[in-house]
């Protein structure tokens, strides 16, 4: 998650897509500026996402208050599915307050309820977590690719500058069947292993920049059976309006950027986008 440089006025509602789609993944509990909204104040963004062909949506926890978040939201909206973990730059600090065991532990419980269908993002990140926390990330993500597996859930993946490590730990670890790398952010050798592999890739508003070229590339090679798109909102907002507040309702804008790489039809890349969302996590 980075930040971005402003730009000014709110993103409009762009043109709907002709078959509705899934946001892979978003924090609609989380507020770039102030405290977040309640379960009850995301009906609003629910509502104008469905209205440009976004119905469905992931709520992914981060840290135990985003955990519980996520059920009530899944509980709440017919809309929304849960996903929950403890995300790694949260686990050295809760390792630090003697409460990452007690954490991890209520994400197993969580596991159990019918509307949580992913564990995640769990994984690594060596941009925001220096060397001192790296071991307590990796055996973090080792527990968490390890419940994935034995709840029978889909496992999404957090990798920001650790590319090799987190493919390496997937490796070793055992990757659940269903493997999805949100945010992709790898380059086009890393996308093919990753296809190789039989890895989900999840693809943010990120491919829209301008100087994404590497991650259009990685687009490229990715067969649609793979394929998925999110927001991460609400970050990594899409060109045109990248600066402002990410929300599900701008995913067309990302779907669109990636049927023109990809060469296909919206409609093709909306349909199997949807159909891989399904297939992954289950009927809404």
């Amino acid at each position: 998650m980075t930040s971005q440089p402003s730009r000014r006025g709110e993103p409009e509602a762009p043109d709907p897509l002709p078959i509705p789609v899934v946001d892979n993944h978003t924090h609609l509990d989380i507020s770039r500026e102030g405290e977040g909204p309640t379960v009850e104040g995301i009906a609003p963004v629910l509502r104008a996402a469905a209205a440009v062909g976004v119905d469905r949506v992931v709520q992914i926890g981060c840290d135990p208050e985003g955990n519980e978040f996520a059920v009530a939201a899944a509980e709440a909206y017919p809309a929304v599915l849960a996903g929950v973990a403890v995300h790694p730059n949260e686990v050295p600090r809760l390792a630090a307050e003697g409460r990452l065991d007690a954490a991890l532990a209520r994400v197993e419980e969580l596991t159990a309820h019918p509307r949580v269908r992913v564990v995640g993002e769990t994984g690594l990140d060596h941009f925001r977590t220096g060397p001192e926390g790296h071991a307590a990330q990796e055996e973090s993500f080792r527990r968490h690719i390890e419940l994935a597996r034995r709840a029978g859930l889909a496992l999404q993946v957090h990798d920001r500058d650790a590319h090799a490590d987190v493919l390496r730990v997937l490796r070793d670890a055992g990757a659940p069947e269903r493997t999805v790398m949100h945010c992709f952010s790898g380059d086009l050798d890393m996308a093919r292993e990753c296809v190789a592999r039989g890895y989900h890739l999840s693809f943010s508003g990120t491919v829209t920049f301008k100087n994404a070229k590497d991650l259009r590339d990685a687009l490229s090679v990715t067969p649609l059976e793979l394929l998925l798109v999110e927001t991460d909102a609400p970050y990594l907002t899409p060109h045109p309006w990248r600066g402002a507040t990410n929300s599900p309702m701008l995913v067309p804008l990302t779907v669109r950027v990636m049927a023109s790489v990809l060469g296909v039809a919206v409609a093709t890349l909306c349909e199997a986008l949807s159909e891989n969302a399904e297939r992954l996590y289950g009927p809404w």
